[in-house]
């Protein structure tokens, strides 16, 4: 009986280290995880829209290793056959950095949404997402993640430098911006898709947001759909750590239901284990 749970256990483990890929990668500023999100729509195993996606995938991860930014669309026999999709590294980024980045965040997209025609996940470095729906040179200011830190109270000496970090990063110019001011640090990104007026509406908004929902927090993040802002009044540590992120989309969550669910799975069948055994010696005494 022994040795049945450990090799149930054995199994257990190794079921774990496949389902929750996040959690080794939880220590990398790189790799932390931001949000995830999955379409509705879903497509069959072995179907044409799965083989162009492998595809799109494919070609990421590939191009990761070369560019910052790229876009692909592979083509289907139908427009719901077709898949679009992206990525973005974030703009300090090292292209080794920056492909091992995108691959983590093709390998992690796949268990989050499995069969789904569309998904999204924002990693700290970088972002992916893909489609059957038509997305690309698209502007989207929908927010998709806010997340305000504790208030510091009203410090005027401190507002004032966050506010002109972040009127530096709007009156800046490319995709990527960054700056500071003492230890108040700002970042914001737009994805490469759209034109240098979208991205600067995108920001521009983003920003509004952060300044007006974080009031007087020690660090903010506003994520939109094509664009994000942050901001930190504790230096560069912000964003050499994870805060925790929890999207609407709830990709912790998923991984935590599963990992609860199979170790229930695990004690019911030690338990099984245990009562036929002492059914088996109970029989064998009489």
């Amino acid at each position: 009986m022994a040795r049945n749970i450990i090799k149930t256990l054995s199994f257990f483990f190794t079921l774990l280290a496949a389902t929750a890929p996040s959690l080794s990668s939880a220590t990398s500023a790189t790799d932390a995880f931001v949000y995830g999100g999955c379409s509705q729509q879903k497509f069959s195993p072995s179907s044409a829209y799965e083989s162009n996606l492998n595809s799109l995938l494919t070609s990421l991860v590939n191009s990761a290793t070369y560019s910052s930014y790229n876009n692909f669309t592979i083509l289907g026999s139908s427009s719901s056959d077709t898949a679009r999709g992206l990525f973005q590294c974030r703009g300090d980024l090292s292209m080794p950095d920056c492909a091992t980045c995108v691959a983590r965040a093709v390998s992690q997209v796949g268990p989050l949404c499995p069969l789904t025609c569309g998904g999204a996940l924002q990693l700290a470095g970088c972002y992916v997402k893909y489609d059957n729906i038509s997305f690309l040179g698209q502007e989207d200011k929908t927010v998709v993640l806010k997340k305000c830190g504790p208030s510091e109270g009203y410090n005027t000496d401190g507002i004032s430098r966050r506010d002109a970090v972040l009127t530096e990063l709007v009156n800046g110019g490319g995709y990527f911006r960054a700056g500071g001011s003492g230890d108040v640090q700002g970042m914001g990104q737009c994805v490469g898709d759209l034109t240098v007026s979208e991205c600067q509406d995108c920001l521009g908004t983003a920003i509004g947001k952060l300044k007006s929902d974080c009031g007087t927090a020690v660090f903010g993040d506003m994520f939109l759909a094509k664009c994000y802002a942050r901001y930190s009044t504790d230096g560069a540590q912000h964003y050499a750590k994870s805060h925790n992120y929890k999207a609407n989309y709830g990709g912790e969550r998923t991984f935590a239901i599963i990992i609860g669910l199979l170790a229930a799975v695990v004690l019911l069948i030690i338990f099984l284990l245990f009562l036929r055994g002492v059914c088996s010696r109970g029989g064998g005494g009489k």
